[in-house]
């Protein structure tokens, strides 16, 4: 049995985890039709697909893919930015919430807000939206999207100057993080998860 096996909607995720757990055993698991179909909403059909492929899998599951990761949390899998919020609510707030695709908005929202409120707080998050990089992840051209992003948060934090952390809400985000100059804790969920799920591998 793997010691993790991931659900992607995005192949470009694969080489990022086998990268920052060369010695674990995982399970990649691809489905870019997911996340297609997700973009009008997830209807039953699309949650019974995640929700089989996902209880088929023996051992642990992570689900990288955030739009659909309230699906895939209900279906027994760890979801990818849950470890990343749960770091966010411990640092506290405000937040500053980066992403790139409006179907990550109120998932990633409500998420952040349930860390929060499981410590007794309340959460103030400040959105930043990103959505015209996105032709930039999806044409494969990772450096200009990862720079780009890195150029908004840097400007956007020039001009919000009490913000405690910045939570880059996507996986395929979190390249940028090496590109943002400032003392501010930015998170990126691809480490964080991989090390909450892998800690007794």
């Amino acid at each position: 049995m793997a010691d993790l096996t991931l659900f992607h909607t995005a192949k470009a995720h694969v080489e990022t985890f086998d990268r920052l757990a060369p010695d674990a055993d995982l399970t990649h698991v691809v489905r870019p039709d997911w996340l297609e179909r997700a973009q009008g909403g997830i209807d039953a059909a699309l949650r019974q697909d995640i929700t089989q492929a996902i209880q088929a899998v023996q051992g642990p599951v992570l689900c990288s893919c955030t739009t659909i990761g309230d699906v895939a949390e209900k279906a027994g899998a760890t979801r990818i930015d849950w470890p990343m919020m749960q770091k966010a609510a411990e640092i506290g707030g405000p937040v500053m919430l980066a992403y790139c695709l409006d179907s990550t908005r109120a998932p990633s929202t409500t998420l952040l807000e349930r860390a929060f409120r499981e410590r007794g707080k309340s959460a103030e998050i400040r959105a930043l939206p990103l959505t015209g990089l996105w032709h930039h992840f999806t044409d494969g051209n990772n450096d200009a999207f990862h720079r780009q992003i890195a150029t908004w948060v840097n400007t956007s934090l020039t001009l919000v100057a009490d913000t405690s952390c910045v939570v880059l809400a996507q996986a395929s985000m979190a390249g940028a993080a090496r590109f943002i100059d400032t003392d501010v804790p930015i998170l990126a969920s691809p480490e964080i998860a991989i090390r909450a799920l892998l800690k007794d591998v």
